[in-house]
């Protein structure tokens, strides 16, 4: 049996402006605004407007990652990954389906983390939408997000 090392590669989009202004927008501290991706197999795949996509580990345009957080070793193999990835393509992450808020790179790198491993990715991902979408701000821009 082969395991193969699973890492989730978390990115900060604000570029460090969200410890700054997180507690403005937030009404508490914030670290970042984030992206992440999953590293497995050596790639590393994420969710965009363009649908799934994989590059090799840390190419993405958004720089250096804020951190690489193990999420565990799974037994699953690349091809039955891979074809997992294509059914997720053809329906639940085409890129039309890409909302910044509720349908985004984390909403996919947790579904990738509970078909490999049966675990979730850390909270403070996955909560700051909700969070952002309660603030005065959030309720404020949402309806233009959803008009994109």
């Amino acid at each position: 049996m082969t395991l193969y090392n699973v890492d989730l590669y978390i990115y900060d989009l604000s570029q460090g402006l969200a410890k700054t202004l997180g507690s403005l927008i937030f009404r508490k501290p914030v670290a970042g605004v984030w992206h992440t991706g999953v590293v497995v197999y050596g790639t590393e795949y994420f969710f965009g407007t363009q649908g799934i996509q994989f590059i090799q580990p840390g190419g993405t345009i958004l720089g250096h990652t804020y951190r690489i957080h193990n999420m565990g070793k799974t037994e699953v193999p690349k091809e039955l990954f891979e074809e997992y990835l294509r059914d997720l393509a053809d329906d639940k992450f085409r890129y039309d389906k890409y909302h910044l808020l509720d349908h985004n790179c984390n909403t996919f790198s947790n579904e990738i983390c509970l078909f490999l491993l049966n675990k979730h990715i850390p909270d403070y991902i996955t909560n700051l939408p909700q969070e952002f979408k309660q603030s005065p701000l959030g309720n404020f821009i949402k309806p233009l997000l959803d008009e994109i």
